[in-house]
């Protein structure tokens, strides 16, 4: 182990194509990790492509053990990070020997929500890599709960993810309510996130011109939310294409509302931007939604109700009240649990204390 070397070795397992990786990553460079990311999957950030072998996708994290166990060897990590636990984090926890690192796994949310009700063989992976971990972070006190339910995590910290303090200056200036209503639902074509019955859910509003609707054009029901979009009055719904992060978060910031009407989730990333800009948030009524959202601070609905949506958004087109004070209250409480730099330095004094105490 090199815990005689000024930077923290980490060794990130995880989704090279996923934007959290690639965020994640930099700003461990960024606080002075010499970070070395390996992925199946084929990124546009600097990784190491694993290759996965097997029939079937499921084993792709089983066969790339000794890919794993040869990388521990020749970057000699200080710390092993995988993130989702039924994927890397069962590659990590296969590929650990005597005298391998920590392991510090993150939680991304349907690996323990989701995952691990799909077949016995899931929930065995998942515990197996929740079991060996030296530490557990997941973004929601919820989220930790539910990887406890299946199997003991040695330790446990909860960690939102959280936005960048400098995109704190995107921050509403005027809370005026724009006519007609204009509301994101950032949120991917998935079924989970159920963007359709919002479509479904607000057609009385579309049609008569009181709000417009923006998602996101891609995910793995893309084609048939387009089908659905071009049904709907011109240009009520429109859809926006991946774009930078900055780009990105002053489109939202455009915005009066966030939507999302997802059926699971941890505490969401986008719900966070979201109240760090200042739009006013709604989001159906699930566990992990309700540790930064409630209705003081927003408006919950019970998932999929239909007449309640409306209720609440009709309330809205017609209220003079722009919530000024709620939104203020929102951006307080992310400055205080949620800046992303401040809560991956907290990651990294995790895997800091983790190293040092097994290097002892």
């Amino acid at each position: 182990m090199a815990m005689n070397r000024a930077a923290l070795k980490v060794l990130l397992l995880a989704d090279a194509v996923a934007f959290h990786t690639e965020r994640y990553a930099d700003q461990l460079e960024l606080q002075g990790c010499e970070v070395m990311t390996a992925s199946l999957e084929p990124g546009r950030m600097e990784h190491h492509l694993l290759q996965g072998r097997g029939p079937i996708k499921a084993l792709y994290y089983l066969s790339t053990v000794p890919q794993t166990r040869r990388l521990i060897r020749q970057f000699d990590p200080d710390v092993i990070n995988p993130h989702f636990a039924s994927g890397y984090g069962f590659t990590a926890a296969l590929a650990r020997k005597g005298t391998s690192p920590p392991i510090v796994l993150n939680l991304w949310g349907s690996d323990v929500l989701i995952v691990p009700h799909k077949s016995v063989l899931h929930r065995w992976k998942t515990g197996r890599a929740l079991r060996t971990a030296d530490h557990v972070i997941g973004d929601s006190a919820y989220l930790v709960a539910a990887a406890e339910s299946i199997a003991n995590l040695k330790a446990r910290s909860v960690v939102p993810w959280g936005i960048e303090r400098r995109f704190l200056s995107m921050h509403k200036t005027d809370y005026r309510f724009q006519k007609p209503l204009r509301i994101i639902v950032p949120r991917t074509q998935a079924p989970v996130y159920n963007n359709e019955f919002i479509l479904r859910a607000l057609k009385p509003l579309l049609t008569d011109g009181s709000v417009q609707l923006t998602f996101p054009s891609w995910g793995v029901g893309a084609s048939r939310f387009r089908e659905q979009v071009a049904a709907c009055p011109a240009p009520s719904v429109q859809l926006y294409d991946r774009q930078p992060r900055r780009q990105f978060l002053k489109l939202m910031s455009e915005h009066d509302v966030y939507l999302s009407a997802s059926r699971s989730d941890s505490s969401p990333a986008s719900l966070i931007e979201a109240m760090a800009l200042g739009l006013f948030p709604i989001a159906a009524d699930i566990p992990g939604v309700r540790e930064w959202l409630n209705d003081e601070n927003g408006r919950l609905y019970p998932n999929d109700d239909d007449q309640s949506l409306r209720l609440i958004l009709r309330a809205l087109v017609d209220r003079a009240d722009d919530f000024g004070a709620v939104r203020q209250s929102n951006l307080d409480r992310v400055r205080k649990d949620a800046i992303f730099e401040t809560n991956v330095a907290a990651q990294i004094e995790i895997m800091r204390n983790l190293a040092e105490s097994r290097s002892r």
